[in-house]
Parts: C-alpha cells; structure tokens; sequence
C-alpha cells in the first residue's frame, strides 16, 4: 500500500469513529482544501469545516480507494442524522504523512432535501 493510501485511510478511519483529534492528526497546519463551499486554508479552519460533519455523522462506508506515492482518492458514503445516504469523495495530496491538500466532493442535494423538508 503506498503512502499516501496508508494516510487517507487512516484519516477516513478517525473520522469515522469520530476521533475528531486523531483525524487532525493527518492534516498539516497548512493545508489547503477545496470544498464545494470554498476553499478553506490551514488546520483550523478545516477543524472548524470537519467538525460539524462529524458531530452528525452515525456510519460510513468505504465505496473505493485508491493511490500512489503521493495523492490518494477515497470514496464513501456516509450516513448522517439529517440523511441515510451522503456519498462523497476526497482526493488527497500527502507529504510526509499528513494530508496538505484536499479536494472534498459531495453531493448536497439530500442535504438540502432535508432542510427543506423541516
């Protein structure tokens, strides 16, 4: 398995379990990531960005995941408490084991149907 595989999916598993603080642990202070509400820079921010998800988060599971030395791609789908169903996808850039860039796909439209419902 390369490094950047053995990253993500270590990240994927802290989340997951919600271990909010174990998943930080693979995201360099710098990171950049590319979500569909913006972009979000630096470790904080991103705590702020994961934070929520994981609070509403009952299960995930893993679709695929696939990598090289470098870049990682992860793909699942999660369910929440607001949604059964939230399949999503992170391509992972990873140097020295923790993820510095991260483009975060998902689809938001069983979100918005649930807001919209009540």
């Amino acid at each position: 398995m390369s490094t950047a595989l053995e990253t993500a999916l270590a990240y994927h598993e802290a989340w997951k379990s919600r271990d909010l603080d174990r998943a930080m642990s693979y995201i360099a202070d710098d990171i950049v990531c590319d979500a569909p509400a913006g972009r979000l820079e630096g470790a904080d921010a991103y705590r702020g960005f994961l934070t929520p998800f994981v609070g509403m988060l009952r299960s995930a599971t893993m679709l695929a995941a696939f990598g090289d030395d470098d870049r990682a791609l992860v793909m699942y789908d999660a369910e929440t408490v607001p949604v059964p169903s939230a399949p999503g996808a992170e391509l992972v850039t990873v140097r020295e084991g923790r993820i510095v860039h991260s483009r975060f796909l998902f689809d938001r439209a069983p979100f918005e149907a649930a807001r919209r419902q009540g």
